[in-house]
């Protein structure tokens, strides 16, 4: 069994070039090392519906900026939802 709260290691070998130079590439860019780097692109991947709080509550706080403002009735929810179905 695997001890969540002890981190482990992992070597890879024969890692294609491309991805090698890609990884690289993303890690300058993000600031992060090469380990780290590769931590978050497994993450995404293997993980892709862990979102973090902040990210979640920022992506909400978007969409309610997006959203028309001032008040809205019944019939404008209906008239919603009816469009596009016509």
């Amino acid at each position: 069994m695997i001890n969540a709260d002890m981190p482990t290691s992992l070597t890879l070998k024969n890692i294609p070039d491309a991805v090698y130079e890609r990884l690289k590439a993303m890690a300058a860019l993000h600031r992060r090392s090469l380990n780290s780097e590769a931590i978050v692109c497994l993450e995404s991947v293997l993980l892709p519906n862990r979102v973090a709080p902040s990210d979640r509550l920022a992506r909400a706080r978007e969409l309610r900026a997006s959203l028309p403002q001032g008040p809205f009735t019944a019939k404008d929810i209906d008239a919603a939802k009816r469009a596009g179905r016509e």
